[in-house]
């Protein structure tokens, strides 16, 4: 039996079915552009790009970039001022006028990472019709084309990934609020919160429904779910019942739905499975949050497949080799014989991670990953 390509490996994980070994696919870009813009990649691979480097050691690529539609706003006039590292951002309607400030420093720059949001769109509770007027003024257009053509650029090195980005409270809390004050707006303006999570839903959901009407297959929607920051009460008011909506919609198109896991869900595993997800991409384990592979697999079994389970702590010091083969060895041992596992690092594979572990785990999956998993 010849092998499978990346991308058959984790179409029969999605499946259901064996693979003939388990995938291995981590994120190393940010550590390729880091390495890249200082000039510090592996003498081997001075001059290579991303994608030749990912099939010279053997793994898939993430794919995390495809696209099934693309937005147009009407009416509304979108500033963007930069300066001294700030990147300030005013969108000006009719009915008034918000502002996003991101700022970035030279540290971030030199290892090509995004800035930090330190302004955000709603800032007193006039600012929430005028996010409503820009969220009304928002046209979603499908763009299956966009898809098809990353889709033949990947080929068999992976399966596309399509993000519809959080879920509509998440969005509100982190991205148009603020994590500091969002849960006072709770508090003090709870039919002005409502009134907004209801608005962003019904339009989050037309691009659900957009994606279950594409050519993509793996969708992820959902992300940096937290048992503190979005606690199980919260997650069952708010994230459940807009999930199974949107897992019921995704699966009748025949996709599979994703929530990007790369934070602390130790409360929230029976939730993830009550909202329908089917998967939980960059799942991230202790030594990074309270959870554990095994506590994962204990409450989800196969229902949920784990795209991760390897912490990007063990690529770099202070965590010693040693360390980083005793848990391979545990995850072996967790995972047989292998189904529902897609081996990645969570979240990202760093800078400064260790260029030898990133090829000792690509090794161990070569000696131990063939199905059934064997058991060192």
């Amino acid at each position: 039996m010849s092998q499978m390509t990346h991308r058959e490996r984790q179409l029969a994980v999605m499946e259901g079915r064996p693979p003939d070994r388990i995938p291995w696919v981590p994120r190393l870009l940010l550590w390729y552009n880091a390495h890249n813009k200082a000039g510090t990649l592996p003498e081997k691979y001075q001059g290579w790009e991303l994608r030749d480097i990912e099939r010279d050691l053997g793994m898939g690529t993430p794919a995390r970039v495809g696209r099934v539609h693309t937005t147009r706003l009407d009416n509304v006039e979108v500033v963007i001022t930069q300066k001294d590292g700030a990147t300030l951002t005013d969108y000006h309607t009719p009915v008034g006028t918000v502002s996003t400030l991101y700022r970035t420093s030279d540290v971030l720059e030199e290892a090509d990472i995004q800035g930090r949001q330190i302004e955000f769109m709603i800032k007193s509770v006039e600012d929430y019709q005028v996010v409503e007027y820009i969220i009304e003024h928002t046209e979603i257009i499908p763009r299956y084309d966009y898809y098809l053509a990353y889709e033949a650029v990947i080929g068999e090195d992976g399966v596309p990934m399509v993000a519809l980005g959080d879920h509509p409270m998440d969005e509100i809390m982190r991205d148009l609020i603020g994590w500091n004050r969002a849960y006072f707006e709770l508090h003090d303006h709870p039919d002005e919160m409502e009134h907004l999570y209801h608005l962003l839903a019904e339009h989050t959901m037309e691009m659900v429904k957009v994606a279950a009407r594409s050519p993509a297959k793996l969708i992820a929607h959902g992300s940096h779910f937290d048992s503190q920051m979005t606690s199980p009460p919260l997650f069952a008011k708010y994230w459940v019942p807009y999930f199974q909506e949107a897992s019921q919609i995704l699966h009748e198109g025949g996709k599979v739905l994703t929530c990007h896991a790369d934070s602390d869900i130790s409360l929230l595993l029976e939730l993830i499975v009550e909202a329908g997800f089917d998967m939980a991409e960059c799942f991230v384990t202790a030594p990074m949050v309270p959870l554990t592979l095994d506590q994962a697999r204990e409450v989800w079994g196969n229902r949920v497949i784990i795209f991760g389970g390897l912490p990007s702590v063990l690529l770099s010091e202070p965590y010693t080799d040693e360390d980083l083969e005793n848990y391979m060895k545990y995850l072996f041992r967790t995972i047989a014989p292998g189904n529902a596992f897609i081996l990645g690092v969570a979240d990202n594979v760093m800078p400064e991670a260790k260029f030898e572990r990133i090829v000792r785990v690509g090794e161990l999956v070569e000696e131990y990953g063939y199905y059934p998993v064997s058991v060192p």
